[in-house]
C-alpha cells in the first residue's frame, strides 16, 4: 500500500509506504539490555518472583516484568502506555522472549502482589542490587524525605493530604531514603495520603538498615523538619548513627532553643551570618541533645531562608539537632548537601513517571512503584558502569544513548541489529559497549557477580 503526502515547507509530494523490515525507535536500548545481562538481572528476577502461571500459554512473569521496566525507559508514564513495546519485535529480539505482552498483561502481574509479595519480591532484589555498591571511605549518607503522588480516583490508600499544587485531592505520600554519594534509593515506602512524614520511620528504617551488606557503612543521616520526632532521634542513637535534622520550630522550640542563647554566645561568621548552640532536654525527651542555630540578617537585595521571630527582628532563624561533634557552621554546610534529594525525586516523577502508574488495589500500586525505584538504581549502577563521567538524569539517557532507530536482520543463522548512523549508530555508543563488557568479571554462576 503506498499514500502521497505534501510537506509543510516547499509543498513537495511524499511518498509513503508500508514495509516488512523489523524497525524500532530504541535501538540504543541494546546497550542497557547487555548491561542487565552482565549483572545478572534475570536469574535475579527469576528467583524472587514470587509470581506463577500454571499455565503454559502463560507470559512469564519475570518476562512481563523485565517489559514493564523497558517501557518505562522507553517513555511510558501510564499502564495504558506500557504495551507500546508489544509490536516492536526487534524490542523482543533484544530481550530475548518469545512473545510481548501488552499493558492488560503487565497490570494483571501487578494485581497479584499483596503485601507479602511485595516483600518476597522486592528484598532479595535490593540485597542483589545493593551488593554491588562499592565501599565509600568514610561511609554514606542516608537523605530522607517524602513526596506527594496526587491521585484522581478512590484507589486504595488514597486519602486526603498535604497537597502542595491541588489542595483536597486524594494522593498518596511515599517516604524515601537516599544514598546521596551513589544516587542509590535505598528503600522507599507508599503510604497513605493523610500520613505525617515521620509516620512509620522508625519501621522504615530499620528495614532499610537490613538491607545494607556488610561493606556499605553509614556516617549521617539528613532529613528536614517533617522528621523532628523524639522517637526517630532515640533510635538512630541507639544505632549510634549520627544525625543532622532541621528541628520544628514549634513555640516549645524557640522559647527553649532560640530564647535560651545570649547575645554574647553568637559567633560571627560574616556580616549577615552568625552561629550558635545550646545543649537542650524538650519536654518529654529522656535526654538532652546538642542544637545549633544558625542567625541570618535580612537583606533587601537577597532572599533570606529561615524562620522569622516577632521577638529578634530583622534576623532569620534555622535550627539543628544533631549528634555530631561538627563546628556548628559545618553542620549547617554538610546539611545543605541534603537539598540534592530534591532532584532525585524530579527525576523520578518527571522522568520516569513513578507516580502515574496507579491500580486500585493498594499493594499493586506500591509493587509498580517499587519496580521504578528498582529501575532508577539500575540506571545508575548502568552509568557508572558504561563510564559516563557526569549523571545524566534518565530523560537525558532516553534521548541521549536509548533512542535510535534500528532495524533487525540477519547474518547467515545470527540475528543482526543495524543502528541508524543518522542516530550516531553503534560508533556513538561502543565505548559506552566496551566499558559494560569490562564491568563485570566472568565468574561461576554460583557465585555473586564482582564488579570489575
Amino acid at each position: 500500500m503506498q499514500a502521497k503526502l505534501t510537506s509543510v515547507f516547499g509543498g513537495k509530494k511524499l511518498g509513503v509506504k508500508d514495509t516488512s523490515r523489523v524497525v524500532t525507535p530504541f535501538g540504543g536500548l541494546a546497550v542497557f539490555a547487555e548491561f542487565m545481562n552482565r549483572i545478572g538481572f534475570r536469574q535475579a528476577v527469576e528467583e524472587a518472583m514470587p509470581v506463577r502461571y500454571e499455565s503454559p500459554n502463560a507470559i512469564a512473569p519475570s518476562h512481563t516484568f523485565s517489559v514493564f521496566l523497558f517501557s518505562v525507559l522507553a517513555g511510558a508514564s501510564r499502564f495504558a502506555h506500557a504495551g507500546l513495546l508489544r509490536a516492536d519485535e526487534a524490542m523482543r529480539g533484544m530481550l530475548g522472549v518469545p512473545r510481548m505482552p501488552g499493558d492488560d498483561t503487565i497490570r494483571n502481574l501487578f494485581r497479584r502482589f499483596g503485601m507479602g509479595e511485595v516483600q518476597r519480591f522486592f528484598t532479595p532484589l535490593w540485597t542483589w542490587a545493593l551488593a554491588r555498591v562499592p565501599p565509600l571511605a568514610g561511609g554514606y549518607t542516608i537523605d530522607l524525605d517524602s513526596t506527594v503522588f496526587e491521585r484522581a480516583g478512590e484507589q486504595e490508600g488514597a486519602a486526603k493530604g498535604y497537597s502542595p499544587k491541588r489542595r483536597g485531592r486524594n494522593s498518596h505520600h511515599p517516604l524515601l531514603a537516599v544514598l546521596a554519594e551513589r544516587r542509590f534509593i535505598l528503600h522507599g515506602w507508599l503510604r497513605s495520603g493523610n500520613c505525617g512524614s515521620a509516620r512509620g520511620v522508625t519501621a522504615f528504617l530499620a528495614e532499610a538498615l537490613a538491607f545494607l551488606p556488610a561493606h556499605v557503612t553509614l556516617r549521617l543521616l539528613r532529613a528536614d523538619s517533617g522528621f523532628f520526632e523524639d522517637g526517630l532521634l532515640a533510635f538512630l542513637e541507639e544505632r549510634c548513627l549520627p544525625y543532622i535534622i532541621v528541628a520544628r520550630m514549634t513555640a516549645r522550640v524557640k522559647h527553649a532553643v532560640c530564647w535560651s542563647i545570649r547575645d554574647d554566645q553568637w559567633r560571627r561568621l560574616d556580616d549577615d551570618y552568625a552561629v550558635a548552640e545550646s545543649s537542650v532536654q524538650l519536654l518529654g525527651w529522656k535526654t538532652a541533645r546538642r542544637f545549633i542555630v544558625v542567625r541570618e540578617r535580612l537583606r533587601e537585595d537577597k532572599k533570606t531562608k529561615g524562620r522569622t521571630l516577632l521577638d529578634v527582628p530583622g534576623y532569620t532563624f534555622r535550627v539543628f539537632v544533631t549528634s555530631t561533634n561538627l563546628a556548628p557552621e559545618e553542620v549547617w554546610r554538610t546539611y545543605a548537601g541534603r537539598a540534592d534529594i530534591e532532584n532525585r525525586i524530579s527525576e523520578l516523577k518527571s522522568d520516569l513517571d513513578a507516580d502515574g502508574f496507579c491500580m486500585h488495589g493498594f499493594y499493586p500500586t506500591e509493587a509498580a512503584f517499587r519496580s521504578i525505584l528498582l529501575l532508577f538504581n539500575l540506571l545508575g549502577e548502568f552509568q557508572h558502569a558504561a563510564g559516563i563521567p557526569v549523571p545524566k538524569r534518565p530523560k537525558t539517557l532516553r534521548t541521549e544513548v536509548f533512542l535510535c532507530g534500528a532495524i533487525l536482520g540477519r547474518a547467515g543463522h545470527a540475528a543482526v541489529l543495524h543502528m541508524s548512523l543518522a542516530w550516531g549508530g553503534i560508533r556513538k555508543r561502543m565505548c559506552l559497549l566496551e566499558n559494560i563488557i569490562r564491568y563485570m568479571e566472568p565468574t561461576s554462576p554460583k557465585l555473586a557477580p564482582t564488579p570489575a
